[in-house]
Order: structure tokens, then C-alpha cells, then sequence
């Protein structure tokens, strides 16, 4: 199965959008402003995010009947939509909440619709199933109706980042209502004359309030300014609802130097934004409902035995995922089968690395010998087997994945003494494991192994890169650490500095071991900054130097300067520039 991550541009081929209002209804109580709200959406549109008119179906009361929505709808399913087509549906009018056997089940109410008969109605169900036949990589639904029914997860919290391109290549079907079952929904009131309450502060949220101070306008920044004022205004009482039925992208309604993006194909230009989000919204993702676990368990003076058997369990369902039956060794080589090894990799390894990650962060010296059970047990698959020589070195794919979020969440909380244990957490006594048997003799192995074959330069987007495997953990990690963490802009500056660090430790085991100081270059390699800022931190502090009183470099300056300045004298033959 592919990717779509490999196959999405890092921009918009077309921006389309069906605007539905309606006041007068057959049999239904009218409506005074719903056809005004959805004329100035069609302008905002137009006007402030760049759409094109012709791009833009409107449906306004005769005309918005049950069978005219949905067959507008359902133009979106045909082949001239572009896989990286954006698409914005807005409905102002009545919504309709029935009570089922299974709990609410929301509808929309066309012009044409009886209430007593519930199939002249539209059930909000159907547009998202058929949203399956839509091609387009990102769709936002705004709802000014208010009706239950509805299943959202939100996938980022309270002060994330997200970087500008990866957002551009994830799938997202984003969703904004205006209230929840039972609630009444302004028609009039809220900040602009005669417009609703929620689309009043709508259009305030387009035209520039719900932008960042880099002047980045998203979905998920509208939705939360959006949420956050129609909650508190005096006019309303409704509480919008918001979040993702599917995907993990973002809708970029408008980004100064979007074309920055594509500048480059050796060096990976993108721009790491802030994205405002309202508290408010009830989690229900599985791995947000960890975290919050494993957070409360580390503070607990009795939690121990508990983060123990939620960890253990993690890293059970992670061997099962990877297990042989799902990743043959001896399956003959595609590239299709290789970018899904990644993705499943990816998934598979998604809950135990964010968990390890806050036990790296927050654990006290109890928990860090559960830390290193758990990394070490993940390895309980890689025994000596024949095989593929590519699938065989990918099997360390994923537990790279654990060792960059447990050492990115080191770095981020100067945590040396977690960094240290992961390090030097002991791999199982397999055959593949008896010349190196630390976690960072093995890893370091087995980036090299990648280096030696460039086999992740088949990962798309990476063909021409000289860190392959840096630069896509930089945009893949990014997002659940963020969430889990609060990371913000600093997760860049965590990111190079852990490689860093991954790279000199390497090199000290390896200069003791074999009499070369090697280590594997991430993409600090472009900057060197990153050395040299550790470098200069460790001449300042010298013997009182923090990773020295962790025990790093056997807490010996003088053995860290040498490789150091080994290090810092092959980054400067790299001529990467």
C-alpha cells in the first residue's frame, strides 16, 4: 500500500468549495441570515485565501434541495479533482439530531426537507463515508448548524508546531460545526452585522485574526479562534466543535513564501509554524489517552509497577506488528514494498517511542531501568535469520524511531542521565548483537548499513539528500512529540542536537573499540553549528559539564575533546555545500 505522503506536492493544484445557505425552508421555521453568511464565505474565499469564482459552487435556498447538495457534493468524486486539490464545504442552515440504539446520529437540513420524514434530510454519516471517494489531500467541512452525531478526534494540542511541508503532504478531513446537539444557534448577534454569531467570527478568522505572527493561516489556527470566541461570546450559547474525521494534515489556507518549499531538492527547506489550538475538545485518540496515563503514573510515588505494565504491553503489540509474518525476510524487492515496510514501520512504532519519549523526559532513576527493559526487549526480534539483506538491516528501522523520540526528549529536558542509560541499554545476546551489544553500538551499525546500501534514498522525497534518514525522522517525529512533550519551535534545536550527541557518543565507543572515531552525521552535517554549540558548552563547564556528570564520555573532558575534535574535523571535509 502506498504512502500518499511520497505522491502529495508540497502545494495546491486547485482550491474548490460548495458554500450552501439557506433562510427560506418548505417546512421548516425560516432562517434571516444564513444565505448572507454563505455569500460572504464565497467572498472570503475569493477575496482573502485566493479562490477562483468559477472553482466555487453556490447553493442558496430553492436551489439547495437534498438531491442539489449532494450531487454537488459528489462532483468532488470525479477524476478531474487533483490528488493535491483543497477543498472547503460550508452549510449554513438548519441542523437535526435523531437518538438512535448506538447514540445521537446527526443530519442537515435542506431546503426541501420534512422533518418527519428523516430520509428528505441529509445524514451527516453519508458525506463522510463518500468522502472516501474523494481524491483531493485536504477537505475542511464548517458547519453553521448545529447537530450530534459527530466522532472528531483533535491530533494536535495547545501551542504545537507543525512544520509548513509536512502538513502539505499528510491527508486531513477537518470538520467545524457550529454547536453541539441541543444547542440553539445564533442567527444574528456575534461581531458583524447580519451574519451569525459563528460565521461572524468565521470571517474575522479569515480575514486575518486567526493568523500567526508569520502571518500562516490554517485550518486547525480558524477552527480554534473560531471555537474560542463563539464559546465566550456574550450573543452565543453554543460551543462549536471541532477536530479530524481522518489524516493527520492540515489545510494551508494561506502561507507567505509557500513557493520557498520547492526551492531545493539536496537541501530540505521548510519552515516550522506555530498552530494555535483551543483547549476544549474531549480526547479520544488511543495514544493522547496513553500519554496522559504514563504522565500521571511517572508524578505517582506508586506508579511504577503500573508505567511497567503499560510500557510492557506497548512493547508486546510493537513485537506482534513487526513479527516476520508481517515483514517477510525473503519477499523479493519492490519499491511499493519497501515504502510500505516504512509507513507499517512508522505505525507500528508510533505508541511505544512517543511513551518511552516521556519516560526519558520525566522518569526518575527507577524508571529509567523500565526505559532500558522496554528498548531492549524491542529488539527481541532481531535475531540471526536469512533473508533479504534490505529487509533484514530495515528491521532496525523502527527502533530507530524509539531511540531519536527517547533522545530528542533527553535533550529537550537536559536529561544526560536518561541519555546515558538508553545509550548503554544492553540488546538481547543474539548472534546479530555479539560484536556490538549497547543500543548505540548496534543503531550506529545500522545507520551505517543504510549509508553503505542508500537504500533509504528510496524513500520518496529523499533521492537526492545526503542525510536521508535524518531529514525524514525531522518531519516524521515532529508532530507526536510535539503533542506529548510541548516541544514548540525548540524541536529543531532538540532534534540537531541529539544527533549531535548520537554522533559523539558513537565515535567515543568506537574509538575505544576499533581505534576510529566514527559516528553517524545527521543533518547537522550542513550546519556544524550544532557542534560547535556543544563544543563550546563543554569548554565553558569543563569537568563540572552536566553529560560528563551523567557519565557520557566516561566523564573524562579531556577524552570528549578528542572526539570532538575528530568529529569536527570530518563535518569540514564533507563539502557539502
Amino acid at each position: 500500500m502506498t504512502d500518499f505522503r511520497f505522491i502529495y506536492k508540497n502545494r495546491y493544484e486547485i482550491g474548490r468549495a460548495l458554500v450552501i445557505g439557506i433562510d427560506r425552508y418548505k417546512r421548516v421555521p425560516n432562517l434571516g441570515y444564513a444565505v448572507s453568511d454563505a455569500l460572504a464565505i464565497k467572498e472570503a474565499l475569493i477575496n482573502d485565501l485566493g479562490f477562483d469564482d468559477s472553482k466555487i459552487t453556490l447553493l442558496t435556498d430553492e436551489a439547495a434541495t437534498r438531491d442539489a447538495i449532494l450531487k454537488a457534493y459528489l462532483r468532488f468524486a470525479k477524476y478531474d479533482v487533483n490528488l493535491d486539490d483543497k477543498i472547503v464545504v460550508f452549510f449554513a442552515g438548519h441542523g437535526h439530531t435523531l437518538t438512535g440504539r448506538r447514540g445521537e446520529v446527526g443530519y442537515l437540513v435542506p431546503h426541501d426537507a420534512d422533518l418527519d420524514d428523516i430520509s428528505t434530510c441529509i445524514r451527516w454519516d453519508d458525506l463522510t463515508k463518500n468522502v472516501d471517494l474523494i481524491r483531493a489531500k485536504h477537505i475542511l467541512f464548517i458547519m453553521d448548524a448545529c447537530y450530534g452525531g459527530l466522532a472528531l478526534v483533535r491530533t494536535a494540542s495547545a501551542g504545537s508546531s507543525r512544520f509548513l511541508k509536512d502538513m502539505m503532504l499528510r491527508t486531513s478531513r477537518q470538520v467545524l460545526t457550529a454547536g453541539k446537539a441541543n444547542q440553539v444557534v445564533s442567527d444574528s448577534g456575534g461581531p458583524i452585522p447580519n451574519h451569525s454569531v459563528f460565521t461572524g467570527h468565521l470571517i474575522e478568522a479569515i480575514q486575518g485574526k486567526a493568523l500567526t505572527p508569520e502571518g500562516f493561516l490554517t485550518a486547525s489556527g480558524v477552527m480554534s479562534y473560531v471555537y474560542g470566541r463563539v464559546a465566550s461570546d456574550k450573543d452565543s450559547n453554543q460551543t462549536p466543535h471541532f477536530g479530524h474525521i481522518d489524516g493527520d494534515g492540515d489545510m494551508v489556507l494561506k502561507a507567505p513564501g509557500l513557493d520557498v518549499l520547492e526551492e531545493s531538492d539536496t537541501k530540505d527547506i521548510d519552515l516550522l509554524v506555530s498552530i494555535p489550538f483551543s483547549d476544549g475538545l474531549d480526547e479520544i485518540d488511543s495514544i493522547d489517552v496513553r500519554v496522559e496515563e504514563a504522565k500521571k503514573l511517572l508524578a505517582s510515588e506508586s506508579g511504577s509497577i503500573g508505567l511497567h505494565d503499560l510500557l510492557s504491553d506497548q512493547v508486546r503489540r510493537f513485537l506482534a506488528s513487526t513479527a516476520d509474518d508481517s515483514f517477510a525476510p525473503s519477499t523479493t524487492f519492490t519499491q511499493e514494498e519497501f515504502e510500505s515496510r516504512i509507513t507499517r514501520y512508522e505505525a507500528a512504532a508510533r505508541n511505544i517511542s512517543i511513551l518511552l519519549a516521556c519516560v526519558s523526559q520525566w522518569g526518575r532513576a527507577h524508571h529509567l531501568l523500565t526505559l532500558q527493559k522496554c528498548l531492549a526487549r524491542s529488539g527481541d526480534r532481531l535475531e540471526s535469520v536469512s533473508g533479504l539483506s534490505v529487509w533484514l538491516d530495515l528491521r532496525w528501522y523502527p527502533l530507530l524511531i524509539e531511540l531519536y523520540c527517547c533522545g530528542i526528549a533527553a535533550i529537550d529536558a537536559s536529561r544526560y542521565d536518561s541519555l546515558a542509560a538508553i545509550f548503554r541499554t544492553q540488546l538481547p545476546n543474539s548472534d546479530l548483537h555479539r560484536e556490538h551489544g549497547t543500543f548505540i553500538e548496534a543503531a550506529s551499525s545500522a545507520i551505517l548499513a543504510f549509508n553503505r546500501s542508500n537504500i533509504l534514498k528510496r524513500i520518496p522525497g529523499q533521492e537526492e539528500k545526503y542525510t536521508p534518514l535524518s531529514d525524514h525522522f525531522l518531519k516524521i517525529l515532529q508532530p507526536d512529540l510535539d503533542d506529548a512533550l510541548f516541544l514548540g519551535k525548540n524541536y529543531e534545536v532538540a532534534f540537531d542536537t541529539f544527533e549531535v550527541y548520537f554522533a559523539l557518543c558513537s565515535a567515543d565507543v568506537r574509538l575505544a573499540k576499533e581505534g576510529t572515531p566514527w559516528g553517524p552525521i545527521g543533518r547537522f552535517g550542513w550546519k556544524q553549528a550544532p557542534l560547535i554549540r556543544v563544543i563550546e558548552e563543554a569548554k565553558a563547564f569543563q569537568g563540572n559539564w552536566l553529560p560528563l556528570k551523567s557519565g557520557l564520555f566516561g566523564g573524562d573532558f579531556a577524552r570528549f575533546l578528542k572526539v570532538a575534535d575528530a568529529l569536527l574535523r570530518d563535518l569540514r571535509g564533507l563539502h557539502w555545500h
